[in-house]
């Protein structure tokens, strides 16, 4: 695992929200808008009154985000409006520079290919600015604002805002385009889980043997990953046990199966995956010291 500095990490965080901005953008003016698709968000609502008056959605995405900008700035403090500016500025102006570069230019007719490059291409820009730490802005503000002052979970406030924005969309959409547009929302949602996970995912293996000291040296010495000796006791004949508690890669869970097999082909083994890990030899360096 690569750490970086403080201020390489700034720099990586910086050119992640750049990166994220200017790849929605680009989805927008590549699928979103050509397709007729619908979306939910502060897109959704620029791609409404872009279709009902024509209005370039660029300039309708900075206004609004300006807007809830403000309204954040005022309800929730100065410093959540700082995590929200890049992309309240970035978004917008990525957009009017696409607009530009593809003006009249189609990728595609297809309407499937559309849903599902757009959902990619969403979901994978979303979750490139979260995990740089930025807000995405917008429509993300008023359930926050809700949840303040009304105590009205986000979860619940924000699908009501995409459902109402849906249904604005449908308004001057197709049957067929607002059908697709509910499978888009359903893709980005899973892309973007996926991508917030994605390179942090380890794997969780419990092992019960009466060979434990001897895998034990094996997962260290092999596959030089740590491991914790848990104290148990057997629950019909209450015998002492040690359970064998170690956190390795993905890729590394079948030497270590095969390790455990060859010393104790009955061992009783469970395999499980954990989202994120950190500490030392994963979020910290690993320091090596004689026992």
């Amino acid at each position: 695992m690569i750490n970086l500095s403080y201020k390489q990490q700034i720099a990586f965080n910086s050119l992640s929200i750049i990166l994220g901005n200017a790849l929605y953008a680009l989805t927008v003016v590549l699928f979103l808008v050509p397709s007729g698709l619908i979306t939910g968000g502060a897109t959704g609502i620029a791609l409404a009154v872009n279709k009902a008056v024509g209005l370039p959605v660029s300039g309708v995405l900075f206004v609004i985000n300006i807007t809830m900008l403000v309204l954040g700035w005022i309800v929730l403090g100065r410093r959540f409006a700082v995590t929200t500016v890049a992309s309240t500025i970035l978004s917008p102006m990525f957009l009017a520079l696409w607009e530009r570069v593809f003006a009249g230019f189609v990728l595609t007719d297809d309407l499937v290919l559309n849903t599902i490059f757009a959902g990619f291409g969403v979901g994978i820009s979303l979750g490139i600015t979260i995990r740089a730490g930025a807000s995405t802005g917008g429509m993300d503000i008023p359930p926050l604002v809700l949840n303040k002052y009304f105590h009205i979970p986000v979860s619940a406030s924000m699908l009501v805002f995409d459902l109402l924005i849906l249904c604005l969309q449908a308004a001057f959409s197709p049957l067929q385009q607002c059908l697709y547009g509910i499978v888009l929302v359903i893709v980005y949602t899973i892309v973007l889980d996926k991508v917030l996970i994605f390179g942090t995912t380890r794997t969780e293996v419990k092992i019960i043997s009466k060979y434990s000291d001897e895998i034990r040296e094996a997962i260290l010495s092999q596959l030089d990953r740590g491991v914790t000796v848990l104290h148990g006791e057997g629950g019909f004949r209450h015998d002492p046990e040690q359970v064998l508690l170690s956190i390795i890669s993905n890729r590394q869970l079948p030497k270590l199966e095969k390790l455990a097999h060859a010393i104790d082909p009955a061992c009783f083994m469970i395999v499980s995956h954990v989202t994120e890990v950190s500490g030392r030899g994963f979020s910290l360096e690993k320091d090596y010291q004689n026992p």
